[in-house]
């Protein structure tokens, strides 16, 4: 029995706000970085210090886009719900509240690397944990592609997580150093993110036949 076309349509519009999301991930720090080159003539040491930038408007867009998506998603079942409602929470929280921009982290500022390390947390355990799943836990489900896929999120969940743990690390063990290590931290981290998001949207390894 055929699918019908509604549902086919509903099923393609939602791999493709997926990919949207996983694009916004891989981009957004070098839209970033570009624009407040060639805006302001500078550049900033980590990629929440944007949202002092020219560019700080598309930064806090670019959150917002991706927590309403975060809010609207479903998955296998409760667990990809509340993976994505806590995702969409800690995402307006590292929009609304943003990094102490000099000095001495003040309340807002450790606000907001609360919302941002929880929100990094949330995607390496949608890699790791809820993309990784099939359906009903059934291994019979799992085709070639799905198999190469699982290697990808698993690989993308460590890497986010290598990232974010490595950032304080660096700071320990150079703290003088002019490297804006944390930025390109970050931007590792949010490219695993995209690339994982990507192949869950389809667009990396898709499955021959589906269903």
């Amino acid at each position: 029995m055929s699918t019908p076309k509604k549902y086919l349509d509903h099923t393609y519009s939602y791999l493709a706000l997926r990919k949207t999301v996983g694009w916004i991930g891989v981009l957004l720090p070098f839209i970033l970085l570009i624009g407040t080159h060639v805006l302001d003539g500078n550049s900033w040491e980590s990629i929440s210090h944007y949202y002092y930038s020219t560019m700080g408007r598309v930064f806090i867009g670019a959150l917002c886009a991706v927590a309403l998506f975060m809010f609207f998603y479903t998955g296998f079942d409760w667990r990809d719900d509340w993976a994505g409602n806590c995702a969409g929470v800690f995402a307006i929280g590292v929009a609304w509240f943003p990094t102490t921009k000099v000095g001495d982290i003040d309340a807002i500022g450790w606000v907001h690397y609360a919302c941002a390390a929880s929100l990094f947390l949330t995607f390496a355990i949608f890699s790791l944990v809820l993309f990784t799943k099939t359906k009903d836990d059934d291994d019979s489900n799992r085709t070639p592609e799905k198999k190469s896929r699982d290697r990808i999120y698993r690989f993308c969940g460590w890497a986010i997580i290598f990232c974010i743990v490595s950032i304080p690390l660096f700071s320990m063990l150079w703290p003088e150093s002019d490297f804006e290590y944390t930025f390109w931290a970050e931007t590792a981290a949010l490219i695993a993110f995209g690339f994982s998001w990507l192949t869950k949207g389809g667009a990396i390894l898709a499955d021959s036949h589906k269903s």
